[in-house]
């Protein structure tokens, strides 16, 4: 159970990076309207970058831990 814990978390941080990822990308390039989000904070975006970025790396090494 522990594993499938890390390794959903891990899917669940890769998604959002993707997602925030996107959106700063696509409102730097000027394609606010095809953003996910519109764009509308960037400062949001990083935040939730190196948030997503800090579980996706705790998840992997809880997971690597516990093989």
């Amino acid at each position: 159970m522990p594993k499938a814990l890390c390794l959903l978390s891990l899917v669940a941080s890769i998604l959002l990076l993707v997602l925030f990822g996107a959106d700063l990308v696509m409102g730097f390039a000027g394609m606010q309207d095809a953003a996910p989000m519109q764009a509308t904070s960037m400062m949001m975006d990083l935040a939730f970058l190196i948030f997503a970025g800090l579980l996706a790396y705790l998840s992997f090494s809880t997971y690597r831990e516990q093989r």
